[in-house]
């Protein structure tokens, strides 16, 4: 179990971030057309997660914004964005933010990814959704990267989880 803070006040995740070195978690979550995803369907490429709590946030729709400027010529890198908003809203924001280079992915059907990734919120006012962090796979799936920012209203360090790609 890791702690975070939501302005000052100290709140528990289900558990940790995977480790560095190790095999990351498959997953099961869904994309804009109601289609389970996992990471097979990324098979190939280095995969930067990008883990908000939701994108009717600032500092959420920022990351992803930033991710997708920085790493939308990458053909060798998926940006997936995973929240506990649904699928429609999701691409709501994408198509209004022009957010055209990522996979926004919802955990509406299972909270797994958010326990298996060690970021789901077990107290607080967000208990439920999301810490915010940001894992970077290999295009093996094995983790080179691991980010759980400590304080939920501060921004991922993005220089250091785009080089580890």
């Amino acid at each position: 179990m890791a702690a975070i803070t939501l302005e000052g006040n100290k709140f528990n995740t289900s558990g940790d971030l995977p480790a560095v070195g190790s095999e990351a978690p498959d997953f099961k979550l869904v994309d804009g057309d109601l289609a389970d995803r996992s990471l097979s369907d990324y098979a190939g490429k280095k995969k930067l997660i990008n883990i908000v709590p939701s994108l009717d946030t600032g500092v959420c729709s920022t990351s992803t914004k930033i991710f997708n400027e920085k790493l939308g010529g990458r053909d060798d890198v998926a940006v997936l964005v995973v929240s506990a908003d649904l699928p429609f809203a999701m691409g709501r924001f994408c198509s209004a933010e022009k957010v055209d280079h990522v996979n926004s992915l919802s955990m509406m059907r299972s909270r797994k990814f958010a326990k298996d990734y060690g970021v789901l919120l077990e107290d607080g006012p967000l208990a439920g959704i999301t810490a915010r962090a940001v894992v970077v796979l290999d295009e093996n799936n094995k983790v080179v990267y691991t980010e759980l920012v400590p304080e939920i209203t501060q921004e991922p360090n993005y220089d250091s989880a785009i080089s580890a790609l």
